[in-house]
């Protein structure tokens, strides 16, 4: 495995993994994932509740025992999209490649226990999609505009990120775009900083201080402002010496991200005015999975396991948490164990998966040097004068 698929296959699978434990205690708060399994969760465990298949609020998924949720599904399927287009994408593709996938291919969903399509798993705010672009034919640079704003763009990312390794300021504008489909105000935001951050942490020679400076360097309003918070409060807590508590680094986080997040403390009742558009609010998701990261010096393993014991939207934040870290760190990062029991238990080819997202990375990054050499050309050549600037006759 060569240096670009090493960080490939250290995305996609630090996401894959993230995704997979932190289902099982999505929804929940710390104190009743302790409870419920007996101390802090250290790797896969089984489902929240016992009766899974019947049981609400979140019947009938079966989260836990190494599945993968709705996360890793679109990244998957937005994989393929690259692998069908062999170029950068933006909107117009999620509407003709996109929702095509989402609507027309069965596969296997491991929380169903069924070949499905992907739309009969995914969230409404997914499920938006599809309404907005295939049945109600709005453009797609415009069709997130009244959904639902969450971190549901956010959370299938990594692929863009991968395709501008080395370029977060286009890895942003490339999530930005895409995610006009999708969502609008802080969830598409947050999309486009997230596309950046693993962008950073995949380049070459990428440390947790770029991947920092990369997110910090493209956010706006409110997801800027709620980043600084976190990572304050992570830098106050490192100088503090931290804590021999685990569980007084989700407490710091959480309080420092709370004024920016709609949801509010009890996360399956939404305050009323939630996932509303705001310049000054943001997904919780990002900057707590950010934070974990600094926190942890980028190591994946404490990230991710920080992000399934703070709950709430435990699986987002650990893939967002396993993919920058796993961009950070390649393959070696992620436990070959979590990675053998999420792709049996999900029954993911996820080395396939990997294979193909490094040939489309290859391929668009081939003809994105080519371009950048042409263009280079042209700018020296009318910097230096040799260039007339006259139209040929």
């Amino acid at each position: 495995m060569d240096a670009l698929q090493d960080r490939v296959a250290g995305v996609l699978a630090g996401a894959a993994v993230g995704d997979a434990l932190g289902g099982a205690t999505e929804g929940w708060t710390p104190e009743q994932i302790e409870e419920r399994y007996e101390g802090r969760v250290t790797g896969i465990v089984g489902p929240f509740l016992a009766d899974w298949r019947t049981a609400r609020p979140i019947a009938p998924y079966h989260k836990g025992d190494g599945h993968v949720t709705d996360d890793t599904l679109m990244t998957h399927a937005l994989v393929q999209v690259y692998d069908a287009r062999r170029r950068h994408l933006g909107a117009y593709d999620v509407a003709s490649d996109l929702v095509p996938l989402m609507i027309g291919e069965r596969r296997w969903v491991p929380e169903l226990e069924d070949d499905v399509l992907i739309l009969q798993r995914v969230f409404l705010a997914e499920k938006w999609i599809v309404a907005k672009l295939h049945y109600g034919h709005v453009d797609p640079r415009e069709a997130g505009v009244g959904n639902i704003i969450n971190c549901g763009a956010t959370m299938y990312m990594p692929p863009v990120g991968l395709v501008n390794i080395g370029d977060p300021r286009a890895a942003y504008a490339e999530a930005i775009d895409i995610t006009g489909a999708h969502q609008a105000s802080y969830g598409r935001e947050a999309a486009g900083v997230f596309a950046a951050a693993v962008a950073a942490a995949a380049a070459p020679g990428a440390t947790v201080a770029s991947v920092r400076e990369a997110a910090l360097s493209v956010a706006h309003d409110g997801t800027a402002a709620a980043l600084r918070a976190v990572l304050d409060a992570v830098d106050r807590y490192l100088a503090a010496g931290g804590s021999d508590d685990p569980r007084e680094l989700g407490r710091v986080v959480r309080a420092a991200v709370s004024p920016f997040d709609t949801v509010g403390d009890a996360y399956r009742a939404p305050a009323m005015d939630a996932r509303l558009p705001s310049r000054t609010k943001s997904i919780e998701e990002l900057p707590v999975a950010l934070a974990f990261v600094v926190a942890h010096g980028g190591d994946l393993a404490a990230s991710v396991l920080d992000a399934v014991n703070y709950g709430r939207d435990s699986d987002s934040i650990a893939v967002m948490a396993g993919a920058i870290c796993g961009g950070l760190g390649g393959r070696a990062a992620v436990p070959d164990e979590w990675v053998s029991g999420v792709a049996e238990a999900s029954r993911l080819d996820l080395d396939g998966v990997i294979e193909t997202m490094t040939s489309v990375v290859r391929e668009v990054a081939a003809a994105d040097a080519e371009r950048a050499k042409t263009r280079g050309g042209a700018l020296e050549a009318m910097l230096s004068g040799q260039w007339d600037g006259g139209a040929s006759a």
